[in-house]
């Protein structure tokens, strides 16, 4: 059975499912953002941002004080931060930065412990894990952001040698928030890979309060391309972070971690918890070859990044370089990842207009509708 609770705004319920509230919320509200439902989760997110604010300060008296003693391996990357206190700006940016990443893994699990098989354990309802994934998405945002703005505000400390204020401003800016802006050595890829994050988890990660205009079905499908966005911010990782620059023990972590998000990804793409998800090769309700083809593909290719990801951390070669040794050549090239964006773009785009409230309007009627609003409903509204 569908929980639900109450929204901010009056007459109005939303549903515990991450599909609540849709079309028939889009009729009584006018098609507007919800601007209370993000306002209520913002405020429910103040405890976890405490939380992430407390983490992101621990984080980064560790790197200080690693930096101060020696013992960090990113002065063997970039020995001019050896003083910790003139560089303390990079150091917190650095901290968002993993926070960030942190937040970022554990709003994916409650999203995968919410749309996949759901745990059996009283104390965490399917309404409740719904709500803590979106109050530490609004977090993720957040420290993403700070990343950013620490960094921006190293690149203006750092530039000593621009000739005027507004000219050290606009460089950093441009170096920090314009995709494509900085174009020396690695930070080309890994600064535009993280950019691109960044400003994909705002449409996609605030897509839930559009869904008045959007219906259900189109804020569903648009936000599982989230997990673009957590890739993204791995590889950004991976990449740029002068603690994870080399081969060794904390890199093969970070790629571990990323074991339980592939297990439970796969997990969720066999038994989802919406029933009209599932595969059906067979019977009234089977599914058209197009959807099946991409659905099983997708399933192949989750398969396969789990074997890889098994790989890589049974044999610690993760793609690091090699203290004294010559490094990898810098790939892909920034042509490779524009073309990748406009692909998703592509995809996004074809969702849209496949989803649009006219065109499911369209293909409501019938059985077939009627079957999955009945299927949807038996699921009590998993997203």
């Amino acid at each position: 059975m569908a929980v639900t609770r109450r929204s901010g705004l009056p007459g109005k319920t939303r549903e515990g499912g991450e599909g609540g509230g849709g079309e028939s919320a889009g009729k009584r509200g006018g098609g507007r953002f919800d601007w209370a439902g993000l306002g209520a989760d913002v405020r429910a997110a103040g405890p976890d941002a405490g939380i992430a604010l407390v983490v992101t300060g621990a984080i980064f008296v560790w790197l200080y004080v690693r930096i101060d003693n020696g013992s960090s391996a990113t002065l063997q990357v970039m020995p001019m931060l050896a003083d910790a206190d003139k560089y303390w700006m990079y150091w917190l940016c650095q901290a968002f930065g993993w926070s960030g990443l942190l937040w970022a893994w554990i709003t994916i699990v409650f999203s995968l412990l919410r749309t996949g098989p759901r745990p059996r354990v009283r104390w965490l309802p399917p309404a409740g894990l719904e709500k803590l994934h979106r109050t530490t998405s609004l977090t993720t945002i957040a420290l993403m952001f700070m990343h950013a703005v620490m960094f921006f505000l190293e690149e203006v400390r750092g530039n000593e040698g621009g000739a005027t204020w507004p000219g050290r401003l606009w460089d950093a800016f441009l170096k920090v928030f314009v995709p494509g802006g900085y174009t020396t050595g690695t930070g080309r890829i890994a600064i535009l890979v993280g950019l691109l994050a960044f400003y994909l988890a705002i449409p996609l990660g605030l897509a839930y309060y559009l869904r008045q205009r959007t219906g259900s079905r189109m804020w569903r499908a648009l936000h599982r391309f989230i997990i673009v966005v957590y890739v993204l911010s791995v590889w950004h990782t991976l990449l740029y972070g002068t603690n994870v620059w080399y081969d060794g023990t904390f890199r093969t972590l970070v790629w571990a971690l990323q074991m339980p998000i592939a297990a439970m990804l796969l997990l969720r793409l066999l038994a989802p918890a919406r029933p009209s998800e599932r595969l059906r090769l067979r019977g009234p309700g089977r599914s058209r070859p197009l959807p099946l083809t991409a659905r099983v593909g997708g399933r192949l290719a989750v398969v396969a990044t789990v074997a890889g990801l098994a790989a890589v951390v049974a044999t610690g070669v993760d793609g690091g370089r090699t203290p004294d040794g010559a490094s990898p050549g810098l790939w892909p090239e920034q042509w490779v990842i524009w073309a990748g964006l406009l692909a998703l773009t592509l995809a996004l785009v074809a969702v849209v207009h496949h989803l649009r409230p006219s065109a499911v309007a369209g293909a409501g009627s019938g059985g077939a509708a009627e079957r999955r609003r009945a299927e949807e409903a038996a699921a009590g509204g998993a997203g």
